[in-house]
């Protein structure tokens, strides 16, 4: 008998899901369709239940799906949009998922907006794809059971984490398994560039979100053996000797129209201690070198031209830091941005001595080039606390900035060379033995243009620095599964 699949579809009126409905009832394995409807005035459309839901991302409506499905497999979709299936697709997902013994699998897709179609791949998934905005594409094809045993194991009710809780439970009980082909077209209403979506989620509106969501992650690390507790190592802030007590190190490639502005900020920084400032000028061809060789006169300027050719961003911070005039803290500044006023070197020191940790976290202002605070504002990533953070960390996206470093561990553990996702892995590492301390006052101006290395990144771009994440992810939560046993 071959398998059949129940379908779940958002639901706000019929004209909404009229086209979703006749593309999955063409297909002979869908047996039964069901509605899911946020308006309790909502009525079903023919040949069709409804169930309605107080949100789809609850616990509660991942209940309910596992109570009310009928079939072997659900497809459950999860935009307000027209999903077109492929020919055949639902029959391939229902094949690899009975050959992988997948209890999800997922494919890359097309977007069709205002007529045009465009690829949309996605990655693989991983054991450290614990982020809550993964990206699996609109169609999630479940088997019945395995997502029964999931939701079987639900001890909280979250009203915006359930679909996330619900992933990570079924994670540890069957694969998820991407499927490298196209295989349904789906139209998306989100135009913002790439650049503009990488702040949704610590977008202060969403925090109760986010609390759910680290609140799902906690859980799911001690489940895997991954959780550390809250309990780190001291730090004795006596190794070695240092002319300076602090260096703020800046690596840059052809920044000539902003790295002025970064070099000015570092020298108006009132401090009761000495410092410096290193510049790992990687090769500049557009001017840059000779913009730094304006400040030459100033004994704090360091001018580093290193001789190799295959540095990135986390090779540069190597040479800086390994420099011999790098000082006891290495603090970080990127080239298109600026510390917030005089005060914040002084500040991110303070605070090593204070928390006592190896590592200090600030809270930024997002701005344009000329400094005035764009949407969402202030980011403080309050998921940093000393009870969590280090268990969060592997959930979010980023850690924050400026963020500093006491520099004989730095000296040990060293940058990945890359320009990507260096200074996450690095924090992670630090994270794993030690507290991260945090500084709550707007310490840094992050300054977004249309040459920020982020601005308007292609899918394939993207999903490359994702993957990447979930790499950094995956080996960070081996290896603390690996110190708990």
């Amino acid at each position: 008998m071959k398998p059949t699949i129940h379908c779940f579809v958002p639901y706000t009126d019929e004209e909404q899901v009229k086209a979703t409905l006749d593309a999955l009832k063409a297909c002979d394995a869908v047996r039964h369709i069901t509605l899911l409807a946020t308006n309790p005035d909502s009525k079903a459309v023919a040949d069709c239940d409804i169930i309605h839901i107080d949100s789809l991302h609850s616990s509660a409506t991942m209940l309910t799906i596992a109570e009310q499905a009928k079939d072997d497999f659900i497809l459950l979709y999860t935009k307000q949009n027209t999903l077109v299936p492929g020919y055949l697709a639902l029959e391939r997902m229902t094949r690899i998922a009975l050959d992988s013994k997948a209890g999800m699998v997922y494919s890359d897709y097309y977007t069709v907006v205002d007529g045009k179609k465009s690829n949309a791949p996605v990655i693989d998934y991983q054991e450290g794809s614990l982020r809550d905005d993964f990206n699996f594409g609109s169609v999630l094809f479940f088997n019945t059971a395995d997502f029964r045993k999931a939701a079987a194991g639900i001890d909280t009710r979250y009203s915006a984490a359930g679909l996330y809780d619900l992933r990570l439970r079924l994670s540890r009980i069957a694969p998820i398994v991407h499927i490298n082909e196209y295989l349904y077209s789906d139209v998306t209403l989100d135009n913002r560039k790439s650049g503009e979506k990488i702040f949704d989620y610590v977008d202060p509106k969403n925090r109760g979100v986010q609390i759910e969501m680290e609140q799902a992650c906690t859980a799911h690390l001690k489940a895997v053996g991954g959780y550390l507790e809250p309990v780190f190592e001291p730090i004795s802030f006596d190794r070695g000797e240092f002319a300076n007590e602090a260096s703020v190190i800046i690596p840059v490639r052809n920044r000539v129209r902003t790295i002025r502005d970064a070099i000015r900020s570092v020298l108006a920084q009132k401090t009761d201690f000495p410092f410096n400032l290193i510049i790992i000028d990687n090769h500049s061809t557009d001017g840059t070198t000779e913009a730094i060789d304006e400040f030459k006169d100033d004994p704090r300027v360091v001018h580093i031209v290193p001789e190799r050719d295959d540095l990135g961003i986390g090779g540069c911070w190597n040479v800086g830091v390994n420099h011999e005039s790098c000082g006891k803290f290495a603090v970080q500044l990127d080239s298109d941005d600026v510390y917030a006023d005089e005060n914040t070197l002084k500040k991110m020191v303070d605070a090593f001595y204070e928390q006592n940790c190896a590592m200090v976290v600030g809270t930024y202002m997002l701005t344009d080039i000329d400094m005035n605070m764009i949407p969402p504002g202030v980011i403080d990533h309050r998921e940093w606390t000393p009870e969590n953070g280090r268990n969060n960390a592997l959930r979010i996206n980023g850690l924050g900035a400026p963020r500093a470093f006491y520099t004989p561990l730095l000296r040990e553990i060293h940058v990945p060379n890359t320009s990507y996702g260096e200074d996450y892995a690095l924090g992670l590492a630090m994270s794993r033995h030690h507290q991260i301390g945090r500084v709550y006052d707007v310490v840094y101006l992050c300054r977004r243009w249309d040459d920020n290395s982020d601005a308007a990144l292609d899918v394939n771009k993207m999903n490359a620095n994702n993957l990447y994440k979930d790499r950094i992810r995956t080996w960070e939560l081996q290896a603390r599964k690996a110190l708990n046993k």
